[in-house]
């Protein structure tokens, strides 16, 4: 058959590379890819506000590249020179060029292996007014000097330089612009939570990285909240997908009154309670999805169902069968799995909903109306306690002079037996803390109440025919008196 060359227009290449969807803490993340694919320990996210001359850079102290390794990298969609490894966080090849198209007409990467440098740049001007991928040596003079200033090692590593970037190289913003200043470091912001949520396994543990934003160590971001007493955890399931398998963990996480203020607001993460809700999809140990019920049927996102988070680790070698995307921000689960991914969702998501509904219970308990429960659990300055409702009507009406017949009597100690509060206790005991109801308060020793308590339980034993000697033996090893001072020394 005869054909045509139908080579790609740069131009219309560019603008294609350039539309793929890229948040601005998204392309930055792929570019912190390449530096823990190549090994860095330290890795340096620096943002400068210089009005339309602003600048981003990505330095890091991995392994560098050797110059025909620098050309394949910044060729677009180049076919690496070696095979990948088993742990590179890249897909297709193309995520240093499309994340940083994205954001900038300019890219500039300094790179060495051994104290020698190279330099290569895209700038996408000359692209689009050649009509030809011109791959520049170097860099501008300007360029250059901004390089010879963020490098950080002289023998090796790579820097990844962004200037004329969009949205802020344009002639109507000056430095001096408060209002859009402003928003280029809440950009800076949003990309370290960002950060610490997609690379959170990355920033702890004995070989972490040292991840920083303008000098300042970004910290992971643990969406489990795996260290905290009072989560659940299913059981981890290994469910096999072809010769692999997907490793797959649910917790669930404990309702805003476990918590103290600051690590509720935390715990919701970068984008909230309601948006973090869902499956947590990991490649290689870096978040490729947060918060998603991955269009399972019937699984929407309400807020009964916050606290249900699942952990799924996929391998690199099944990107294809979960249709992990070029930003690797997407993935469709294969069809064999999904109706094991729905079982663990339904079980994670019911015992969600019923911590927030036992949660609601006790809200109603302490807050609702006096006449409906029996017992009283509050919760107050991390001490539980437990008491008779002494405003319910068979109570009151036990108390009352004269009310004390045997019938209300029974009536009242059978209400009693039959609801006794433990899931209002157990879900507002702190596993952590010592919060346990203790008698009389916690005192030591004897007060009124306590001593009017067992002087009358004194004297019925008295009047059941027990000595005094005896109805004392008898209190002294009688809980809670046996744990209380002063009602034993005459």
């Amino acid at each position: 058959m005869t054909y045509e060359i139908a080579a790609p227009e740069p131009g219309g290449m560019v603008a294609s590379l350039s539309s793929l969807g890229y948040s601005l803490p998204a392309a930055i993340a792929d570019l912190v890819d390449n530096s823990i694919s190549a090994g860095a320990r330290n890795i340096d996210v620096e943002f400068t506000w210089h009005g339309r001359d602003s600048w981003i850079a990505v330095v890091d102290d991995g392994r560098g590249m050797t110059e025909k390794e620098l050309v394949t990298a910044m060729t677009v969609a180049a076919r690496p020179l070696t095979p990948r490894a088993p742990t590179d966080l890249g897909r297709f090849g193309v995520g240093l060029k499309s994340a940083s198209f994205s954001q900038a007409r300019q890219l500039t990467v300094a790179t060495a292996t051994e104290g020698v440098w190279n330099v290569r740049t895209w700038d996408l001007d000359v692209v689009e007014e050649s009509g030809e991928w011109r791959l520049l040596h170097g860099a501008d003079s300007e360029t250059t000097t901004l390089l010879e200033r963020i490098c950080r090692s002289p023998v090796k590593g790579t820097v990844v330089l962004w200037r004329k970037l969009n949205g802020y190289h344009v002639d109507d913003v000056t430095e001096d612009d408060e209002r859009t200043q402003s928003q280029f470091y809440g950009e800076a912001r949003r990309t370290e939570s960002h950060l610490g949520m997609v690379f959170a396994r990355f920033l702890s543990g004995a070989r972490r990285r040292n991840l920083r934003i303008a000098g300042e160590p970004v910290e992971p971001w643990d969406p489990f909240l795996a260290g905290h007493p009072s989560v659940q955890r299913l059981p981890v399931e290994e469910i096999p997908v072809g010769v692999n398998s997907v490793r797959v963990e649910a917790f669930i996480l404990p309702s805003s009154q476990q918590l103290t203020g600051n690590d509720y607001g935390s715990a919701g993460g970068p984008s909230g309670w309601l948006d973090q809700q869902g499956f947590y999809v990991y490649r290689l140990n870096r978040l490729i999805l947060a918060g998603s019920w991955l269009g399972l049927r019937g699984m929407r996102r309400e807020e009964k169902f916050n606290l249900a988070r699942i952990a799924v680790d996929i391998s690199a070698e099944t990107d294809a069968e979960w249709g992990v995307d070029v930003r690797k921000s997407s993935v469709v689960p294969p069809v064999g799995l999904r109706p094991h991914l729905r079982r663990i969702a339904q079980r994670a998501r019911a015992q969600a909903a019923d911590v927030l509904r036992h949660r609601g219970q006790i809200a109603a308990r302490t807050h609702g109306d006096p006449l409906l429960y029996a017992w009283k659990v509050r919760r107050a300055d991390n001490r539980v306690t437990c008491r008779i409702n002494r405003s319910h009507p068979l109570v009151a009406a036990a108390l009352r002079s004269g009310g004390g017949s045997p019938e209300n009597v029974r009536a009242l100690l059978r209400l009693l037996e039959e609801t006794v509060p433990v899931t209002a206790l157990r879900v507002m005991h702190e596993t952590d803390t010592s919060d346990d109801p203790e008698p009389f308060e916690g005192r030591g020793d004897a007060n009124a109440e306590a001593t009017e308590i067992a002087q009358r339980i004194y004297e019925a034993m008295i009047s059941d025919g027990r000595s005094p000697t005896a109805a004392r033996e008898r209190l002294r090893v009688m809980p809670p008196f046996d744990q209380i001072q002063g009602f034993w020394s005459g």
